[in-house]
């Protein structure tokens, strides 16, 4: 797992501006990865291009669609095949089998499926098949969708404890300013401590624009805090996963900060899907968030229990201003809690092993 690496590619980089797929570029990517794995690296690649690939096919056989939703979902349908049988010609050359892995949130909801899934993805891996990852646009519905395609990237990342997440867009990393200012500079290395997120991005971090920086920032932290280094570059870049790989400098580096277990990347990719809510007075919350000791969720600090919740369930943990602090596994029902709430001398309802806090 150490020779591992996610690599997310956009849709911009990807299409040409009708929205084609840009033959050359990826010929140019399959190289590059079919390189890496000739030196050991087992590669994941989760791909954009589908939609804008359907939009050509598609023609103008759209118009008979009124639905805005059928529509992309139409597109999807039909550009998957285009982009899916472009990658599966041009990895031929490197005699390395493709395979189509379609995901939505819901395959992250349970623990169940989310194993099942990492199942497949690690027998994959192993077996030298690279998989294709990418939403399921054709089935997927606005509370079940990510944000983008860097969430779906980092949360896979984090699935297969990946040694290096690539998010290769049309920028060619972080910048502290405006990118046309001669200025500017990318920053090298992010760091929490100098690098403060709304700044940047309020600055004009890139050609992106502030929700796609925003994101792609977000998403880099949060992984790398999972243990998995992440790197912003430029996908235009003819050998950048080379150089990434070689360590040349190039892009904008997060690096691996700890190594979280198994249970906490699974919570990370899970708390959206919380099936309760607690919220926890301001003594517990700076217990939670003392990072020189660990700290479980006992029902002595909680405040108010929401939902229906059951043993095994992912719950959301809030402070009383409302602010999301974490989420974790129950160890016993909404009713057991609500019982046991505020009381001590309690079994605590998370255990830290199975508490997975944000900031």
């Amino acid at each position: 797992m150490d020779r591992r690496i996610v690599v997310k590619i956009g849709s911009q980089v990807l299409c040409d501006p009708t929205g084609a797929l840009n033959r050359d570029v990826l010929s140019n990517l399959v190289d590059q990865i079919g390189g890496l794995t000739a030196d050991g690296w087992q590669v994941m690649l989760v791909s954009s291009g589908a939609v804008s690939a359907g939009i050509g096919l598609a023609g103008e056989r759209l118009q008979r669609i009124s639905d805005p939703v059928a529509r992309k979902q139409v597109m999807a349908a039909t550009g998957q095949v285009k982009l899916m049988e472009t990658y599966r010609e041009l990895f031929l050359k490197y005699d390395l089998p493709v395979a189509q892995v379609l995901t939505s949130k819901s395959d992250f909801q349970t623990r169940r499926h989310y194993l099942n899934m990492r199942g497949c993805i690690d027998a994959l891996l192993t077996a030298g098949i690279v998989p294709i990852v990418n939403e399921n646009d054709v089935v997927a519905v606005t509370e079940l969708m990510f944000t983008d395609n860097d969430e779906l990237a980092g949360l896979l990342a984090g699935m297969v404890k990946a040694r290096l997440l690539c998010l290769l867009s049309t920028v060619s990393g972080v910048f502290d300013g405006d990118p046309d200012d001669p200025a500017t500079r990318c920053i090298a290395e992010w760091d929490d401590q100098s690098c403060q997120i709304e700044d940047i991005v309020l600055r004009g971090t890139s050609a992106l624009g502030r929700g796609g920086m925003h994101s792609k920032i977000s998403i880099a932290r949060k992984t790398a805090k999972l243990g998995t280094e992440v790197i912003i570059a430029d996908g235009a870049d003819p050998g950048i996963l080379e150089k990434i790989i070689s360590e040349a400098g190039v892009g904008t580096r997060f690096p691996a900060l700890g190594e979280a277990s198994p249970a906490k990347r699974w919570l990370a990719s899970a708390d959206s899907h919380a099936a309760g809510f607690v919220t926890v007075n301001s003594g517990a919350e700076s217990a939670l968030l003392d990072s020189s000791r660990l700290t479980s969720l006992l029902p002595v600090g909680i405040e108010a229990i929401e939902g229906q919740f059951n043993r095994g369930d992912v719950i959301q943990i809030r402070n009383p201003a409302g602010r999301v602090l974490g989420c974790g596994r129950a160890r016993y029902d909404h009713v057991e809690a609500s019982k046991r709430m505020g009381q001590r001398g309690q079994k605590p309802l998370v255990h830290y092993d199975y508490l997975y806090l944000m900031d």
